[in-house]
This record gives C-alpha cells, structure tokens and sequence, in this order.
C-alpha cells in the first residue's frame, strides 16, 4: 500500500475541494514570495537606501514584516465568516481580494504606499489558509489527511516555486512591478471554486445549531485557554522555521554570493523541490507514526543538514543543501493542517487552525528584520555583500529547530479524531 493510496479513495467532491485548497494556498504563496525576490530593486527604485546609496535591506525588509504582522486580522474575519457562513464564500472572497491587492502593489509610487498596500494584501492572504484546510479535510476521510494535509502545505512550496520561476525568466524584462502585475492571475481560481466545489459536508452538517451558538472564537477560548496558547506557540515556532529558512535566502544568493537571477532562480527551485517532496512524504508518514514524532524527526534532521545549507563553497552544494534543509523544514509543515485541524474544538473549526497559525506568524512577523540586523551588526562585509547573512541564518536556525522540536514534543495530539461525530456533540 503505497503513501498515495488514500487518495486513491476520493470521490469527485472530495478532490475538488482538495485541489482548491491546495491551489488557493499555492497561489497565496507565489504571490508573497514575489517580493522576496525583488527586495533589492524595490530599495533602489523607491530610495531605500543607506549613505553609500547601497539597498537598505532591514528596512525594506517591512514589506515582508507586515505582511506577516497583518495576516491574523484576515484569519480572525474570513474565519468567522467561514464558521457562520460556510467555507465557500470566505474562500473566494480572500482569493479575490489578496489578488486585487498584488496588482495593486505593482502601481505603488512611493516605499510609503508599498507597505500599505501590503497590509491590506496581508489580511487577504490571512484568510485563505485555515478556510481552505478546514473545507479540503472536513470534506476528506480521516485516513486521507496525512497525505492531504502534507500535499496542500505544500502548496506554500509550489507557490514559491512558481515566484522563482517567473523571476528567473522573465524579471528582465518586466521588473519588479510587472512581478506584481502577474500576482493577477490567482483570481481566475475564484471561478472554478464557485462552479465546481461544494460546501464542507461538515459545516453542512452542524447547520442547525443557532447562528449565535455556532463559531463563537471567545466562548471557545474560555474554555479551553492553554490548546489556544499552545498552538499559537507552536506556530509562532514554526513560522519562524519557515521563514527564517526562506525570506532572506534569496538575498543571501543575490547580495552575499553574487548570483544572477538566473542562478537564483535554480537554487531556489531546487530548494522547493525539496520542500513539496518532503512535505509530501512526512505528512503521509506522520499518518502512521504520529504528528509529533514526526515533527521531531525533522527538527533533528534539519538541523544536520544547517552547515552544508549556507556554508557550502559552490552553487550546486547550495542546491543540496538547500533541498536538504527545506525538506525537512516544510516535512515538518506539512504535518500542521491536519495537525491544527484535529486539535481544533469543532464549533470553530474555519477559525481555529488560521487563526492560531496567524497569530503565530504576527509573533515572529520579524523573522526577515531579524536575520538582516542581527548579520548587518554581528558579522558584517565590506560592499557589496554588506553582511555575512550566511553565518548568521546558521545560528538562528538552529535555535528555532531547538524551540519547535521541544513546543511540539510537549504538546497534545488527536491523530485520526472524527470530525463528523463533532457538530452533534457541540450542538
């Protein structure tokens, strides 16, 4: 029986709700990363720049930083829409939304209006995640979710993969702006979800419990305050791992090892590689030998894998190394949809998972801005380089590997929970 048997199994509303799921979070994704790529020209462009006219990246680096700062008020809105609405609407509304504000982005004239367009593009994109996996597993059998919830994680990956790919090919020609111009096309998904994918059996389900009693965020919270604290720890954890591992690794290539777009392009790809492969295979895997062990697995092995990942002398080491590190890193990732879903109290289930992943992601919202400050002041290089970014995304990963492996370890697990014996008890 092979990891993909599960899916096997799906029926024609089930696939559909899993592939919008995972292509609503693949071309959330892309259209984030997009700027990760062009920080640099964004700086000289719009005057983000130091005295000796070199890109101030630290600073520009708050596009990335309140993006971040700025997804829980979407999780907190479209989550309550999805748990008193249904996931649908919610859905194509974040889509449509993150969307307009991407190609907004690309008309922006000042660094000013940049960042606050980026906000507003942060609460879109804020929603799509935990309504997109509440619809996909709700709608899933139990059995699925590991491989589910690894192959829609994953869609981060993809979509990053994406960005790199249209950087490579055709930043030449259409700059950073016509990068934003191209962060259109997620719209046209809103489509597909309104004619062919149905609502989540599950909410369908728990319909009749009173509009005041169904999805209400505080009265959950009340009664159980420490599964809210934990998960909103843990996530803090995990968004750091991921971004830590990301965000700044494709100015790591541009400024400290001198690459070319081109070249970027290659590492970065090879990088998701690893990333929708090991998300795949580890969220499958944790199906069968839990979502904890499995996390742990891959703090330790990323942690190995940290010297070769920006320490190596050559691009094709990078590659490898990099395939090695996010691996592991979205490996572990691709462990959380089905892990939030499960822990999740089922009267809020739309809210839940985005919401406690949002305000994780608010927590270390600075990952970016840390990294470039703390490689700009304790390991600095003469221009271009500026800072040995390397060395010092080394040191911060391995403490965050330390963090989460220990967060994880000490947490609940509800493996193969029903979801669908759930809204009669809370009714």
């Amino acid at each position: 029986m092979t990891i993909f048997a599960p899916l096997a199994t799906l029926n024609a509303r089930q696939w559909r709700a899993f592939i919008a799921a995972f292509l609503g979070w693949t071309l959330d994704a892309f259209d984030f990363f997009l700027v990760t790529f062009v920080l640099v020209n964004i700086a000289h462009d719009l005057g983000v720049v130091k005295a000796d006219n070199t890109p101030d990246i630290a600073t520009v680096a708050w596009l990335i930083t309140l993006t971040l700062m700025f997804r829980p008020v979407g999780a907190l809105i479209f989550g309550v829409l999805a748990d008193r609405f249904g996931r649908r609407g919610p859905l194509m509304a974040s889509i449509l939304l993150y969307s307009l504000f991407e190609l907004l982005s690309g008309f922006a004239p000042t660094f000013t209006a940049l960042l606050v367009l980026r906000c507003l593009y942060g609460i879109a994109m804020g929603g799509e995640w935990g309504v997109g996996a509440a619809l996909a597993l709700e709608t899933l059998p139990a059995q699925a979710r590991g491989i589910a919830s690894g192959i829609i994680q994953q869609g981060y990956a993809f979509g990053y993969l994406i960005a790199a790919l249209v950087f490579g090919q055709f930043f030449g020609l259409i700059g950073w702006r016509g990068m934003f111009f191209v962060g259109v096309l997620p719209a046209l998904l809103v489509f597909w979800i309104r004619s062919g994918v149905q609502e989540s059996p599950v909410w369908e389900a728990g319909k009749h419990v009173r509009i005041g009693e169904r999805g209400n965020l505080l009265r959950s919270i009340a009664r159980t305050p420490l599964l809210y604290v934990f998960a909103i720890v843990l996530m803090a954890a995990f968004n750091f791992m991921s971004h830590g591992s990301q965000d700044l690794y494709p100015t790591f290539l541009r400024v400290q090892r001198g690459f070319s777009p081109h070249l970027v392009q290659n590492v970065t790809v090879t990088m998701n590689v690893g990333a929708i492969i090991g998300g795949t295979l580890l969220g499958a895997l944790s199906q069968k030998i839990g979502r904890k062990v499995t996390i742990c697995i891959c703090c330790v092995l990323g942690a190995a894998s940290i010297s070769i990942w920006t320490g190596a002398t050559t691009p094709a080491l990078l590659a490898v190394g990099a395939f090695i590190m996010q691996f592991f890193v979205q490996g572990a990732w691709g462990v959380v949809p089905a892990h939030l879903n499960e822990l999740s109290p089922a009267e809020v289930r739309g809210t839940f998972p985005g919401f406690t992943y949002q305000l994780g992601n608010l927590i270390t919202a600075f990952a970016a801005q840390w990294e470039a400050l703390f490689a700009t002041k304790q390991f600095p290089l003469p221009p271009p380089a500026n800072a040995n970014y390397g060395h010092a995304m080394q040191i911060i990963m391995l403490g965050v590997f330390v963090v989460v492996f220990v967060v994880a370890a000490i947490g609940p697990e509800k493996r193969g929970v029903s979801f669908t014996e759930q809204p009669a008890q809370a009714a």
